[in-house]
């Protein structure tokens, strides 16, 4: 526990970094606003009234594409471009706690704007049309597929020190891994199980479905380290 004393500090002042500003109230409202729409459109004007379609539906997943890289595109880029990342390594801080307590934060934020969808499920339980394992399996995927997000926008951030730039090289590092398992048809079929896998849309829908694999869990988990450790790298590399 004590080998990592500085991830704490580090969140706390991001997330009240966040809170301080515009930036985590106009992700959380304009996210609440397209999926409440999404939500009540469905269940008023489609008379379908179940959480899974929200959490299997694409919106969703753009949703989580454009918001994960717009919290996490100035973690390391504005702070690159001011200087304050040289201030901030000259303190007994590892680059690796940099990088996590920033992670923590972002990903706080973006549980954040889940939170209020409690309200969704406060309304199928009225309904009586409700899976409590699979709103819990839903959620977790979201939070999942999320964090991978986050750490890949977060790997963006601390390649550059530009916002724009990060934003959408965050971008394109989710979407690709996104993509991956939609090509298959157009693919050799030694290639397609290998990409199939690598894909996370594939292991977030088993997720959404109700089905908590440890397939599935060591592939996010195996992702968030991969991205936070090249994270910690690119840090590094002001020192070479």
């Amino acid at each position: 526990m004590n080998s990592l004393p500085n991830i704490l500090p580090i969140f706390k002042r991001e997330l009240r970094s966040y809170f301080n500003s515009p930036v985590a109230y106009v992700v959380i409202v304009v996210f609440l606003a397209i999926l409440g729409w999404f939500f009540g459109s469905n269940l008023f004007l489609n008379n379908v009234a179940s959480l899974y379609i929200i959490f299997d539906s694409p919106l969703v997943k753009i949703l989580f594409l454009v918001i994960a890289p717009a919290i996490t595109m100035r973690l390391l880029a504005e702070e690159t471009k001011s200087g304050t990342i040289e201030l901030l390594t000259t303190k007994p801080v590892k680059d690796i706690e940099i990088i996590l307590g920033k992670f923590f934060a972002a990903w706080v934020v973006l549980a954040a704007a889940l939170v209020p969808t409690f309200l969704y499920v406060i309304i199928m339980a009225v309904l009586g049309a409700i899976d409590l394992g699979q709103v819990i399996s839903g959620y977790v995927g979201l939070m999942l597929m999320g964090g991978v997000f986050v750490a890949l926008g977060l790997l963006a951030s601390s390649l550059t020190e530009n916002q724009i730039v990060a934003f959408i090289m965050g971008f394109i590092f989710a979407f690709i891994i996104f993509m991956l398992d939609k090509v298959l048809p157009y693919l050799p079929n030694f290639m397609a199980s290998t990409l199939e896998f690598l894909g996370v849309d594939f292991h977030y829908s088993s997720i959404a479905r109700g089905v908590i694999d440890s397939r599935n869990i060591i592939y996010f988990l195996s992702m968030l380290a991969f991205s936070l450790m090249m994270a910690t790298v690119s840090l590094e590399r002001r020192k070479w």
